[in-house]
């Protein structure tokens, strides 16, 4: 069952930039963003902590992506620049499965998913 929804992928050119929001956020976990290239296994991209305190970025991102808590909109949002076309994939949003816990890497550690949005960067 889909708990969670993204939103904000779509078609872009490269070094352009682009915001992904996952609603709603638990304000008690940690969420995650990961992404699924075509044919690739899903990869970790970036994670919060509950209180935002502590962020963690995958290589493949970090300086170029945010990863920020919007507790008003009761989102999680994902800001991208200088998009690259390896960057196309389906993104996935996910919620930490106990509570407080500290940000993760590991799929394991999330056990509520989005469904996924599309981002395709074209060169």
């Amino acid at each position: 069952q889909v708990q969670l929804l993204e939103s904000g992928g779509g078609l872009v050119q490269a070094g352009d930039s682009l915001r992904l929001s996952c609603a709603p956020s638990a304000r008690t976990l940690a969420m995650g963003w990961f992404r699924q290239p075509p044919g690739k296994e899903r990869e970790f991209v970036a994670a919060i902590s509950w209180d935002g305190s502590i962020t963690l970025y995958g290589d493949s991102v970090k300086g170029r992506s945010t990863i920020s808590r919007d507790n008003a909109k009761r989102s999680v949002d994902l800001q991208m620049n200088s998009l690259k076309p390896e960057d196309t994939a389906v993104y996935y949003c996910a919620a930490a499965m106990r509570l407080f816990m500290a940000p993760s890497r590991s799929e394991n550690e999330y056990n509520v998913w989005g469904q996924g949005t599309q981002v395709t960067v074209s060169s």
